[in-house]
């Protein structure tokens, strides 16, 4: 247990020493087998990381999603989403704020990814917002907050990353993110009720829309409906897996973009080698991570942790809550997806071995991940909002998320007292 211990100080100084976390991941479990069990081993364990991470069939899901998240937001579905919203609520004090939290939900259906579409919703409502006097910091927190949306909803590349590592099925988990992802949006809408409640003029009113218009503007958006229906529809009714899901949502997207005519042979390219970037450095980590692993694994730390957790009998709810405590202080000082890949090989046994669902426990982590994106000082989503908008002062940002940090951390609470929000759904699936 020792021997882990110093290889997780280890990764902590070569991150803050700004060496790249798949890099220093990599670098502490090789060192670390290479003392204990030695070099020729370690070297061979290192490689067969590499080989089996590479030639995963299940990992396909990921750069296919990503592809899929490429192509719709350069399809325009974002700018349709947010207006249907805005047709239906953006009359209301708050509304825009609001309708671009119930935007991203819809379009975190269909693309899986934080930052995506945190930055296409910048584009797409700030300037709404600021045309009709909303203060940039509930504009700027509304938009950071509904971003984290397109890990929850289904699709989510860290939902992938969560099932491969522990083996859960990733189709179920998919499932199990819809109505957390419904409650995620209830509860944003809430801070920005109680935002707009504080103060009025943080968020006036836009004008309203008759129902020929809310109507109109709700027909635009059958394309989104249709792919995530025939997506997570079809991985819900088994008509084919996740792999396969993806695949044919990377298709459809591809359909839906040239038929809107917004794909050029020249954007084609730059949305591919944009996926490959992408799809590249979540490899990277990924095989640094197993490679971490792998010697953690052979510390019997995971075992130990387990077996010293139960020889105080607690109550396992509360080893949950310590355990989401200790995510809510890493996520405010280290990038989520470093938390994840090192934390999981240690508290998954634990959290099995206290009987707990591993879906539910995947959910759990998806929402940490999601308050991390947005708390500062270090909140991805923050830093992708204020670099498309050089104009508003990162403080400002930094004020204006903090109701929905606090939201986010009630909805965390109430997935912990509730379980059955998270596995209803799956339970239904054969």
């Amino acid at each position: 247990m020792t021997e882990a211990a110093l290889g997780f100080l280890a990764v902590f100084a070569l991150a803050f020493m700004r060496v790249p976390l798949a890099a220093s991941m990599a670098i502490a479990g090789i060192a670390g087998l290479g003392l204990m069990r030695g070099w020729t081993p370690a070297f061979a364990s290192a490689s067969l990381a590499v080989y089996e991470t590479g030639f995963n069939y299940l990992l396909s899901v990921i750069p296919l999603f990503v592809l899929m998240g490429n192509f719709v937001s350069r399809a325009g579905m974002a700018r349709e989403l947010f207006m249907a919203a805005n047709a239906f609520i953006g009359h209301k004090r708050g509304g825009l704020a609001m309708a671009s939290i119930i935007a991203s939900g819809g379009f975190g259906s269909i693309c899986g990814s934080s930052i995506a579409t945190a930055a296409t919703m910048t584009r797409v409502a700030y300037p709404e917002m600021k045309a009709h006097g909303y203060k940039d910091g509930l504009a700027a927190g509304a938009i950071a907050s509904g971003g984290t949306l397109g890990i929850m909803i289904p699709p989510s590349t860290i939902l992938v990353i969560y099932g491969i590592i522990t083996e859960t099925e990733i189709g179920k988990l998919f499932i199990a993110g819809i109505i957390p992802g419904l409650v995620a949006i209830v509860c944003l809408c809430l801070a920005v009720v109680f935002v707009t409640w504080r103060d009025p003029e943080a968020g006036p009113p836009a004008e309203k829309f008759n129902w020929e218009e809310r109507l109109q503007a709700f027909s635009k958006i059958w394309g989104v409906a249709l792919l995530f229906v025939l997506v997570i529809g079809g991985i819900y009714g088994g008509v084919f897996t996740a792999t396969e899901g993806a695949g044919i949502g990377a298709a459809g997207a591809f359909v839906f973009a040239l038929l809107r005519r917004t794909l050029t042979p020249k954007l084609v390219l730059q949305i591919l080698i944009e996926s490959a970037r992408t799809t590249a450095m979540l490899f990277a980590i990924l095989i640094g991570a197993e490679i971490f692993t792998n010697f953690v694994n052979f510390t019997t730390m995971p075992g130990d942790l387990r077996d010293f957790v139960m020889s105080f009998q607690p109550h396992p709810i509360m080893v949950v809550i310590v355990m989401m405590g200790i995510y809510l202080a890493l996520g405010m000082v280290m990038e989520e997806l470093a938390i994840v890949l090192l934390t999981i090989p240690v508290f998954f046994p634990v959290i099995t071995g206290l009987g707990y669902d591993p879906i539910w426990f995947g959910i759990l982590i998806v929402t940490i991940v999601e308050i991390g994106l947005i708390s500062p000082p270090v909140g991805l989503n923050l830093f992708v909002v204020n670099s498309l908008l050089p104009d508003v002062k990162l403080i400002t940002i930094y004020k204006g998320v903090w109701p929905f940090v606090l939201a986010d951390v009630g909805r965390l609470a109430i997935l912990i007292a509730i379980p059955p929000l998270a596995l209803w759904l799956p339970g239904l699936m054969q």
